[in-house]
């Protein structure tokens, strides 16, 4: 029972303290945001990144995605437990079922959804302005967390999301309830050198650090 008793404060708690604490926006940095529906989050980047040449469109390698999402601005991804996703159409909640084995190891998809113009920060919305490095850091993270075929293509799982603007592609790693959606942002700002929760269980602690962060003064870039 102590050892239950302390998991959980470690879940709570871990939300309030924070992993890469000297993490300043860059001045005039790359714009990427963190987002949430209030129970996912999601990394969300501009579609093209000349700075970095990165281009999402490129990485998907689609020409069904190419073609239908070419004038799309900003993209997201968020990663999570498969019969979660599924059983989420139609905007219904899913069974006790795929919730109760979802805390155990099963399979995941990346969900990919594309924005039209760059989301308005808001209380589940938040933007951050970060270095070249940083960006491509957390760009290889993304793409590191989905499967390919032989030809080093992602698989598509679903070309039908939520809505016209989202699908899914098939992702690795298992979902449990130590490794879920929100810890895998969570590792993604983590990883890249971004201010971060020691443990995110809920989307409100991914925020609460990304907010946090975002209040910081940016770091002072040196002078000749």
């Amino acid at each position: 029972m102590a050892a239950f008793v302390a998991f959980i404060l470690l879940l709570m708690t871990g939300t309030l303290v924070p992993v890469n604490s000297d993490f300043r926006q860059t001045p005039d940095g790359i714009q990427v945001f963190v987002v949430s529906n209030g129970v996912h989050s999601d990394l969300v980047f501009p579609v093209r990144e000349p700075r970095t040449a990165t281009n999402w469109l490129q990485k998907l390698n689609d020409s069904t995605v190419v073609s239908k999402f070419g004038r799309y601005e900003y993209i997201g991804f968020g990663w999570g437990n498969e019969g979660f996703y599924l059983g989420s159409y139609g905007r219904q909640f899913p069974g006790l079922g795929a919730t109760l084995r979802a805390a155990f190891p099963s399979p995941t998809l990346l969900h990919v959804d594309f924005y039209k113009n760059a989301p308005q920060p808001s209380e589940r919305v938040v933007p951050l302005l970060i270095s070249e490095a940083q960006y491509r850091q957390l760009t290889a993270f993304v793409v590191q967390s989905w499967q390919t075929d032989s030809a080093g293509r992602p698989l598509l799982m679903n070309a039908a999301g939520y809505t016209p603007d989202d699908f899914f592609v098939r992702a690795k790693d298992k979902y449990h309830l130590l490794r879920t959606c929100n810890d895998w942002t969570n590792r993604g700002l983590r990883t890249s050198g971004l201010r971060a929760a020691l443990k995110a269980p809920f989307a409100a602690s991914v925020l609460y650090q990304a907010r946090q962060a975002s209040k910081k003064p940016p770091r002072q870039l040196p002078t000749d």
